[in-house]
């Protein structure tokens, strides 16, 4: 039975340039980052030749985890929300527009424009889509609904 998200994560192709995008940028916690053997990286993902380095970053409610493939890379993959198998992760943000505004100036990529959510447990919440250095989406919505 599961019981909790635990994480979510992303593989990037540059962990140090992805650490400071979501440390500096973003404002994230780092927990800490640290090589994984070879022996253990190809026996957890199953990937020959995998020796892999991971960030964690700790939030209130759960950790994200950044990865990058030091040893058997992968290819850069269109990750694209409409993209059958793509994800992206979604955070809860204070002061929405002025963060939201404070990434603009930053040349943060957004991959649309801010919209209120229309319906559902949402209704009434700023939305918008931005990309990290590698192209992953992130979702930001408001912590609170519009008045």
């Amino acid at each position: 039975m599961i019981v909790s998200l635990h994480h979510a994560s992303f593989t990037v192709e540059n962990l140090e340039r992805s650490v400071a995008f979501y440390q500096e940028t973003l404002g994230l916690k780092l927990e800490g980052v640290w090589e994984r053997d070879q022996e253990y990286s190809e026996g957890v993902t199953g990937i020959r030749g995998a020796w892999l380095k991971v960030a964690y970053f700790s939030l209130p409610n759960a950790s994200f985890e950044l990865v990058e493939y030091l040893g058997a890379k992968g290819k850069k993959i269109d990750t694209s929300t409409n993209n059958v198998g793509s994800a992206h992760v979604c955070l809860i943000v204070a002061n929405f527009d002025a963060f939201v505004e404070a990434l603009a100036e930053r040349g943060v990529v957004f991959a649309g424009k801010t919209c209120t959510i229309p319906a559902g447990s949402n209704k009434g919440k700023k939305i918008a889509y931005i990309e990290d250095p590698d192209g992953n989406t992130l979702e930001l919505v408001s912590s609170r609904a519009l008045s």
